[in-house]
């Protein structure tokens, strides 16, 4: 009789084993996704939102990064200073000049190029591709001191052919004119996003669909009419994702070429609101004006990013 109960008894605790475990184990399979995330949003959260924390702290404080300094708290007073410098408002003004003068070398030519390129054979296809994709992976301090030997105002080969071609009275001199450097600068980053956003345009035009152009070609569809009303719609959230990215971007990777070529200047005709924010860190250490700008400029981009976001949620046109 003790046996017999026993093995009721190991039965019973089986039974409810078999009914705990199925539960413990679809618990723990909800969760496991997370598991995985957790070193990334460690990662970002130590190198992205700590530093960005520290710098909404910092805004509010006057101090000049020496440790052994104090920091002294103003309060809003940084904000309010900073909009007072005269070098302000003319850096705003240059960071739009960047955002609308780079569109055309991201966007617009890359999207022509990819477009006109599209029936390449594989072979020429890899060729070009590597060739096109290049400055993207040279460093922007080497294609930075490239462009200054080739647009030097005297000894550069571009300025030479200009001066040849044109039979100019002086040499042009793209980074020391106040006229011309800012669109020096412009013109070089924008060559450089060129490969990238031609190789991103040219991927989704594998991608789709070539029935659509079949069925077009059928009805007597000319090649204009193809790339109007199959091509650029099917195209658009591309389209879309890469204006976006340079708009928010644009003037971010203007910075090395400005710090390497121009140093802002002349007379802050080429400084942006990010090169500002170095000097107001790194030149004359007021590190609250620094943080109080990067605190608004992270503000505003936010928003901007946002607007952006749902714009193109509303004009993307998606192949389902």
């Amino acid at each position: 009789m003790k046996n017999t109960e026993i093995i009721k008894e190991v039965n019973k605790q089986m039974k409810v084993s078999q009914r705990i475990l199925p539960k413990k184990l679809m618990s723990f399979r909800s969760i496991e996704p997370y598991l995985y995330l957790i070193p990334a949003i460690l990662s970002v959260a130590f190198w992205i939102y700590r530093p960005l924390l520290q710098a909404f702290e910092l805004s509010f404080y006057n101090w000049n990064l020496i440790q052994t300094s104090p920091k002294i708290f103003v309060g809003l007073e940084n904000f309010i200073s900073i909009f007072r410098q005269p070098e302000m408002g003319k850096a705003l003004v240059n960071t739009i000049i960047y955002i609308i003068g780079i569109l055309p070398l991201s966007v617009l030519i890359p999207l022509m190029i990819a477009i006109m390129t599209d029936n390449i054979g594989k072979k020429a296809g890899n060729i070009y591709h590597a060739l096109i994709f290049l400055p993207m992976v040279i460093a922007p301090v080497v294609i930075a001191i490239v462009w200054r030997w080739i647009l030097h105002p005297t000894n550069g080969i571009g300025s030479v052919v200009l001066n040849t071609i044109f039979q100019l009275k002086e040499p042009i001199r793209f980074f020391s004119d106040e006229r011309i450097a800012i669109w020096s600068i412009v013109f070089i980053t924008g060559w450089k996003m060129i490969g990238f956003s031609t190789l991103i345009f040219y991927t989704a035009l594998k991608g789709m669909n070539r029935e659509y152009y079949e069925a077009a070609a059928v009805d007597g569809a000319s090649r204009f009419q193809l790339i109007r009303h199959i091509t650029m719609p099917l195209l658009s959230p591309y389209i879309l994702l890469v204006t976006m990215i340079s708009i928010l971007f644009s003037s971010e990777w203007s910075f090395t070429y400005i710090d390497v070529l121009t140093e802002g200047g002349p007379f802050y005709s080429t400084t942006n609101i990010h090169y500002l924010l170095w000097i107001f860190g790194f030149q004359t250490f007021k590190v609250g004006w620094s943080s109080a700008a990067s605190i608004l400029l992270f503000c505003c981009f936010g928003v901007l990013a946002w607007l952006l976001i749902q714009l193109s949620n509303k004009l993307s046109f998606y192949d389902d």
